[in-house]
């Protein structure tokens, strides 16, 4: 795996992974940017939120569940000080679905945060990661 940050001007930058895809970061005009696009740390919280997301999905979907939808609200608590790392990250999984089972869904966001999201499993290791889920049936 690799990716690849090519600095444009000011505090913006373009990053791009190994399969082609791009993004714009950029910081707030405070810190020499002109806010056009996501800051690193939001790109980190994002990486998150998306890999336990795709856990998730895959787990009830391999389970033959008929899931119609997930969101993950991800939010994060940094410290006071330089640097300023994250202190807590909970993700909120919202799953949505026809006959979609409480316990299917708890055990889905289990096993992503216990065995196979890299990135959270990574983060834990210095941050306070927690998880929920509420079931909204369709």
């Amino acid at each position: 795996m690799q990716a690849t940050i090519k600095w444009v001007d000011g505090m913006m930058f373009v990053g791009e992974t190994g399969s082609g895809h791009a993004v714009v970061i950029d910081g707030p005009p405070d810190h020499g940017g002109r806010n056009i696009g996501m800051r690193p740390m939001e790109l980190l919280l994002l990486g998150v939120g998306a890999c336990s997301s795709f856990d998730v999905v895959q787990i009830l979907q391999k389970g033959r569940n008929d899931v119609t939808d997930c969101t993950a609200e991800v939010t994060a608590e940094r410290v006071d000080a330089i640097p300023s790392v994250f202190s807590k990250i909970h993700l909120h999984f919202k799953v949505s679905g026809h006959d979609l089972k409480e316990s299917a869904v708890e055990r889905a966001v289990k096993l992503s945060a216990e065995k196979y999201c890299s990135a959270s499993i990574m983060l834990s290791k210095a941050v306070e990661i927690t998880h929920d889920f509420e079931v909204i049936e369709v």
